[in-house]
């Protein structure tokens, strides 16, 4: 093994594989994610449709899997379709891709984006908050497989789930901080845009990035940590923005390019099945030159061109019955993930970081219609938005109940743990934001609802 490969082999608390384990680190860090608590509770977070509409539609756990799934695909027809090309050599293995997919949404709260705008309001002054970010926080802290390293992953797994490499506190546009809405309000409501969270770590976890990067140039480091523009063009300009990072290693990059499909595909296949979705919103959002590219894949290997008005027959698949709905699903991952192509930055040395995978350009504009039309049609509609606005309502109310008499109200275990961290309130944050759904609304049921609770209710 060369030096460089040993460095990414290193896990934060220096522990090394017995030799006569026959599991490589990737199959350890993959084992550990699946086993994790952090990972069990997905199954328990909103994806985009409401727990309890369904049984069928997808959750954080499910969409989890399909990322990892996706992913190993992407890895697998790179290697095949790019020959000698240089990056694929350094293409993860399938338990490294399939951990680092696994990974990617351990951090997000109970109610989607809405928890973490909430969670983002309730931590103003106290280092923010950000899914992605505590999704590091529990890799890194959190999780329970060693007393100081939380999962103890490898760097090159923790490198692949750092997707936005800059801390809150470059990110964060001072004009855009945390606040209630202004105006003659009878009730509190929280400023959902001025709430929102830059894409990065949190400070918290800087350590953690720091030992993360260390095996980087300083040159190599430097580029990768960059920001679109600096603190002070920022500040100059007319609207208040977030600074944006610039980069993600390899594996990242594969994680995210799934996780965009399975956004784009599996959630418009919900939101079609439930009706959320209609062919009128199709027709509004993704314009036949957009699926031209896909059709043309299908040509070219023999596949049907579904008659001769491929993008009608299309469409009546997506919304016809389930069957044809989920053959057009599957023909349209497949295209995607033959879509993906290995790009080279050639200002970095470290391979990690300077190979990339992106979609070619007429797919990714195909793909990016398709969240387009789930983001619009789904996610800004009247009825997903009430669900948010609710459930934020009640994780600033938990919140705020729990952290007014830490003494009082925290579980046992939480509140010891809140005592040894010199009564820092990021532990609080920790704890509403590893809550379910239904773990977070029997919470504010029992310290909100006028209705007589028990003793015996898990807390």
């Amino acid at each position: 093994m060369y030096a460089a490969e040993m460095h990414w082999e290193a896990r934060p608390s220096g522990w090394i594989k017995n030799a006569e384990d026959a599991r490589s680190n990737s199959d350890i860090d993959y084992g550990r994610i699946i086993h994790s608590a952090s990972f069990r509770r997905l199954q328990g977070k909103t994806q985009i449709l409401n727990l309890g509409d369904s049984d069928f539609y997808r959750t954080r756990l499910t969409h989890s899997l399909e990322v990892a799934q996706i992913a190993g695909g992407i890895v697998r027809q790179l290697r095949q379709d790019n020959g000698d090309h240089a990056g694929v050599a350094h293409l993860p293995d399938l338990a490294m891709i399939q951990a680092i997919g696994s990974t990617h949404d351990l951090g997000h709260p109970p109610f989607g984006h809405g928890g973490e705008v909430a969670l983002n309001f309730c931590m103003a002054g106290n280092g923010g908050f950000e899914g992605n970010g505590q999704t590091l926080r529990i890799l890194t802290k959190l999780e329970k497989f060693s007393d100081r390293h939380g999962a103890d992953l490898t760097r090159r797994t923790l490198l692949g789930t750092l997707k936005y490499p800059a801390c809150y506190s470059t990110t964060c546009h001072p004009e855009r901080t945390p606040r209630l809405q202004a105006g003659p309000v009878s009730i509190a409501l929280v400023d959902r845009d001025a709430s929102k969270p830059p894409k990065c770590h949190m400070d918290s976890e800087c350590p953690e990035v720091d030992w993360i990067l260390e095996v980087l140039s300083e040159t190599d480091r430097r580029l990768f940590t960059a920001t679109d523009r600096t603190m002070a063009e920022a500040r100059s300009e007319a609207k208040a923005k977030h600074l944006k990072t610039l980069h993600k290693s390899l594996d990242c990059s594969i994680m995210d390019v799934a996780d965009d499909i399975a956004f784009g595909v599996h959630d418009l296949e919900d939101s079609a099945a439930l009706g959320l979705v209609t062919a009128e919103d199709w027709e509004a959002h993704v314009a036949p030159a957009m699926c031209e590219g896909f059709f043309v894949w299908m040509s070219d290997r023999g596949r049907s061109r579904f008659g001769n008005d491929a993008y009608a027959t299309l469409m009546r698949k997506l919304f016809g019955d389930a069957s044809n709905r989920k053959h057009a699903v599957s023909l349209l991952v497949g295209y995607f993930i033959h879509r993906c192509e290995i790009v080279e930055l050639d200002e970095f040395d470290e391979p990690l970081l300077r190979f990339r995978v992106t979609m070619e350009s007429k797919a990714r504009i195909f793909l990016d219609a398709l969240k387009t039309l789930v983001y619009e049609a789904v996610i800004r509609s009247a009825e997903v938005q009430h669900l948010e606005f609710k459930g934020q309502r009640m994780v600033v109310a938990v919140f705020e109940a729990l952290a007014s008499e830490p003494v009082a109200f925290l579980p046992k275990n939480t509140f010891r743990q809140y005592e040894a961290a010199g009564k820092d309130i990021r532990v609080i944050c920790d704890h509403v934001a590893g809550m379910t759904d239904m773990f977070l609304l029997k919470t504010y049921e029992r310290l909100f609802s006028p209705r007589m609770g028990s003793v015996f209710d898990r807390i």
